[in-house]
């Protein structure tokens, strides 16, 4: 162990055996290339050249993952000191589509943060609505009103879960008398918030003051700024006489014709509000689904932040996205093992780990240029005196969050959360780092916080299509992680960034091994080694060895095998349908947009998640690769059982039927799916023709140009 400041960073057993095994495999990599250099094959030169492409690609994306295994390094928070003084922390919340982010899910997230033990004169929570949303606006008065009980609740009882969606709906909670009052006014409350959300409008007996904006010309595109304070701290006191913190709802101004950057235009918009309304050092980012699960958090996390012996240039702290509701077989790999626990301790051993967007304390200078250079038209050193609901602040909160506010000036580019990118989050970490500020990875054994995941296949894929847009907009751009960012952060950080930017590129192999095996089985065309040929067994090690690392580190079978056919679909799906997106956008065909995830709970759709059944249901593009793999697979399967039994060439396709079986075993859901199934979550009818057609227009052509 290593001491560093007031926290304990440990140095994982496993970084040892990941050198010695990214030296031999590095070298069973050189071999196979020089095996295509001088093999003579029958395949002809379509075949070898995309094979080689595909290798090449499997190589460069295998070497930047490695950057995450050479020096994995854990670290947990310490107690907060009792000698420092708690500093203030403003908590940011955003949601975009009361449609499709329940309203009442994201005051569940706002009550989940008031509640934090934590001085509330010294805690802010700021809801961006970038919907606009009256219905989300409701939701949040009627939860400042359920909190005046709510937060003493919690802390005279010492619960850690504070989220009362959540704990009301635990299996360990026990309903004494007291108990059961403060359910039956939740459940009154969310009975008024279903009810209007339902109407879709605030009828008049709950119009307030607060809702007097929203008139027959304010739409979700088109309205001006909108500040509200709807618990002031001093003022508002609990039912326990003690004062509440801070809840401020805040939507920026949108007009049709404005570029509004998504995202991260809402995060910059709640930076300057913060900054002239509390401007606390510390912020927390969460998303609207995100909870909080251990009250002692923000507390605990301040020994990062005010060891001044720690580190100097510590930008932010991120926790890992840790997920509740998920299935036993975790069905689309949605805890992302890999993205949220294992690769962020091995960027932790270098300057820290990426910014994950959500579950991140960061330090406000951050955002205000490098560690040496402190910019900005709001100091974020200054001290807010005036009263957070002042008429004359609160005109300049609103102001800040007007459409033209940000022209001419650095937002976006040297200050605040980066705009070039639909994943404005693993930018602005990239740049932050770029800048010389330093992260940490923390990962308590309680979950700091406990997020939703998309249960639909289509919302899930429509999710990562998003990310791969993002991520080559940084990848093929003048700050591609391995020529600018090299400069800054170093070679391994690079591969790290680099490993993710270039993700989408994973479309290139996993779709030629997807296809051209198989359809070259079936014209009994061979393109590997022969099994008795020696070379049979690099291939085999190369397969083997790469499945087998990731087997180790995710230590279950299930939610290993899980994630790799996760893997697999998202290349045939989202990683190709985001690289053409992108590609449309840079010829002008298309346009950026910002697809909010789909967040609303389906009973039947929920029940058949739980038994672990893909979730097919709309006609979604993006399912149509998918399916064309499984037919093929499934074709090239049972032809080569043929030629197997009857024992012709079983030397020569031994290694296209391994992968032909995988494949089979891999397409098992989509199988179920297209003939077994009749529920709504089925493969549209739609789908399965067009991709049929497809296949066999794929194998015809494949098929006649196998040998040119």
């Amino acid at each position: 162990m290593e001491r560093r400041g007031a926290e304990w960073f440990e140095a994982l057993p496993r970084r040892i055996p990941n050198r010695v095994f990214a030296l031999v495999y590095s070298a069973a990599i050189l071999a196979l290339f020089y095996r295509h250099a001088t093999a003579t094959t029958h395949r002809g030169f379509f075949i070898s050249t995309w094979m080689v492409a595909a290798d090449i690609t499997l190589a460069f994306m295998w070497l930047n993952s490695q950057a995450f295994r050479i020096n994995p390094v854990a670290s947990r928070p310490h107690p907060f000191p009792e000698d420092l003084i708690p500093p203030a922390l403003d908590v940011f919340i955003c949601t975009a589509d009361a449609s499709k982010e329940p309203p009442l899910r994201v005051a569940a997230t706002a009550l989940s943060a008031l509640a934090y033990d934590y001085p509330p004169e010294k805690l802010t929570v700021y809801i961006s609505d970038d919907g606009a949303s009256e219905l989300t606006l409701f939701a949040l008065v009627e939860a400042a009103r359920f909190g005046k009980v709510w937060l003493p609740f919690c802390k005279e009882n010492r619960i850690k879960l504070r989220c009362p969606q959540a704990f009301f709906g635990s299996a360990s909670v026990t309903f004494d008398s007291t108990t059961l009052k403060i359910k039956e006014l939740y459940d009154n409350m969310k009975r008024r918030v279903e009810d209007i959300v339902e109407k879709g409008y605030v009828g008049d007996e709950y119009k307030t003051k607060v809702f007097s904006r929203w008139g027959k010309d304010f739409t979700s595109l088109d309205h001006p700024s909108v500040v509200e304070v709807l618990l002031q701290s001093g003022e508002d006191i609990d039912a326990a006489s003690c004062s509440m913190p801070n809840l401020v709802y805040v939507s920026r101004q949108k007009k049709r014709t404005s570029n509004h950057h998504f995202k991260a235009g809402a995060l910059n918009a709640l930076l300057r509000v913060s900054a002239t309304l509390t401007n606390a050092p510390i912020i927390l980012t969460l998303d609207c689904d995100m909870i909080s699960n251990d009250p002692s958090t923000p507390q605990n996390i301040m020994c990062y932040f005010l060891d001044k012996s720690f580190n100097p240039n510590l930008g932010y702290v991120q926790f890992p996205v840790r997920f509740h509701g998920i299935n036993k077989r975790d069905t689309y790999g949605s805890e992302m093992k890999r993205v949220f626990h294992i690769n962020p301790e091995g960027m932790n051993g270098f300057v820290g780990p990426d910014y994950s967007g959500t579950g991140t304390f960061f330090n406000r200078k951050a955002f205000y240029g490098g560690p040496s250079s402190m910019i900005g038209p709001r100091d974020p050193d200054h001290l807010v005196k005036s009263h957070i609901n002042d008429k004359a602040i609160l005109e300049i909160a609103q102001d800040v969050t007007t459409c033209d506010y940000e022209k001419g000036t650095n937002w976006g580019s040297k200050i605040g959360f980066r705009y070039g990118s639909l994943v404005e989050d693993y930018y602005t970490g990239y740049m932050l780092h770029c800048e010389g500020w330093k992260s940490v990875f923390c990962n308590p054994t309680r979950p700091a916080f406990l997020a939703e995941m998309p249960i639909a296949l289509n919302d899930v894929v429509t999710q990562t299509k998003r990310w791969n847009v993002g991520l080559l907009e940084v990848a093929l751009s003048k700050h591609n992680p391995l020529t600018f960012g090299r400069r800054y952060i170093g070679s391994f950080m690079a591969h790290c960034y680099s490993y993710y930017a270039f993700g989408p590129f994973w479309s290139i192999p996993i779709m030629f091994y997807a296809f051209i095996p198989q359809i070259t089985m079936l014209i009994n065309v061979s393109i590997f080694p022969k099994a008795s040929d020696p070379w049979f067994f690099l291939n085999m090690f190369l397969f083997l060895g790469a499945y087998g690392q990731d087997l180790i580190e995710f230590v279950s079978v299930r939610k290993w095998w899980n994630d790799q056919r996760m893997w697999l679909v998202r290349g045939l799906s989202s990683d190709l349908f985001g690289t053409l997106e992108y590609i449309s956008n840079q010829l002008g065909i298309g346009g950026r947009s910002f697809n909010v995830t789909n967040k609303v709970d389906d009973e039947e759709m929920r029940k058949r998640y739980d038994e672990g059944k893909f979730e097919f249901g709309v006609s979604s593009p993006m399912f149509v690769p998918l399916s064309m793999a499984a037919i093929i697979n499934l074709v090239a399967f049972l032809g080569g059982v043929l030629q197997f039994l009857k024992s012709r060439g079983s030397e020569d396709m031994l290694g296209q039927m391994v992968l032909t079986s995988m494949g089979v075993a891999n397409s098992l859901p989509v199988y179920e799916a297209m003939v077994l199934r009749s529920d709504g979550g089925r493969m549209p009818t739609k789908i399965t023709i067009i991709s049929l057609v497809l296949a066999s227009f794929l194998f015809l052509v494949v098929s006649s140009i196998a040998n040119i």
